[in-house]
Parts: structure tokens; C-alpha cells; sequence
């Protein structure tokens, strides 16, 4: 079931795995979890997805990264998001490896570029904080 935020968008629904992700978000740490032998990952699961070792722990990342790749909503594919556009989500490339798809905020859209150093920034949506990324 899909959560709304009272403006409408969606939010995620977190679940037992990734809620210290978003434990972490609404006290403004970029947490991630890292894997004893392969390092760290994300997007949160149960298993390390180099060894499958479940051993992992939840570690406070630095929040800075580049930006790998974006896409620039200007139609409004989602109508609960149309009220927003143009908007930037892009695939940001965190110093600890993983990447990590967010929205890129804080700078004019045409100013974008792959490569750009990002660091990382919190917007608070009722109940729920989103992780989310700007120039530095």
C-alpha cells in the first residue's frame, strides 16, 4: 500500500530492514550498511549482495558523493508529483561506493553535470524525513 504525504506525493513505506535507514534521516545521518568483508551497500537488505552474509552493521556514511547519472522530469510522468516539476532525480555516487537514487535540490537544473560533487540534506515530509542531495 502507498503512503501519501499531505501534499500529495508519495512516500516510502519503510519495512523492519530499512528503518534504521530512515532512523537515521529524520537525525540527519546518511546511514548505510556496511558488510565486514565487501564494504559498504545500499539499498537496504537483509544480505550483503557480494557474500550473502548477514553479518552486516549500520554505520553513519560522510554524505558526500558525485553525481553518476540524472534525468530531468518536466512532463510529470506521476501525477502526484506534477505539481513539483521540473524536477531532477539523479544516481548519486556516495564516497563509501554504494550509489544511491535521490532528488538532486539547490541549484538550477541546467547547472547540473555528471560529476558534480554532492552532499547530502534532509527534507522533513510529515512523519517520514527524505534523503536528498545538493551541490557543495
Amino acid at each position: 500500500m502507498v503512503q501519501f504525504a499531505s501534499d500529495g506525493r508519495p512516500l516510502p513505506s519503510p519495512t523492519p530492514v530499512s528503518q534504521p535507514f530512515f532512523d537515521g534521516a529524520r537525525r540527519r545521518e546518511l546511514m548505510l550498511q556496511r558488510c565486514p568483508r565487501d564494504g559498504f551497500f545500499h539499498y537496504p537488505r537483509s544480505r550483503c549482495p557480494d557474500c550473502l552474509g548477514d553479518d552486516w552493521s549500520w554505520e553513519k556514511a560522510s554524505g558526500r558523493g558525485e553525481l553518476h547519472a540524472f534525468t530531468i522530469d518536466r512532463i510529470g510522468h506521476d501525477p502526484a508529483l506534477s505539481s513539483r516539476i521540473p524536477f531532477a532525480i539523479g544516481v548519486v555516487e556516495l564516497e563509501e561506493g554504494p550509489r544511491m537514487t535521490a532528488n538532486i535540490v539547490g541549484c538550477e537544473l541546467e547547472d547540473l553535470r555528471v560529476g558534480m560533487a554532492l552532499k547530502v540534506e534532509f527534507e522533513d515530509v510529515d512523519e517520514t524525513t527524505l534523503v536528498r542531495f545538493t551541490p557543495r
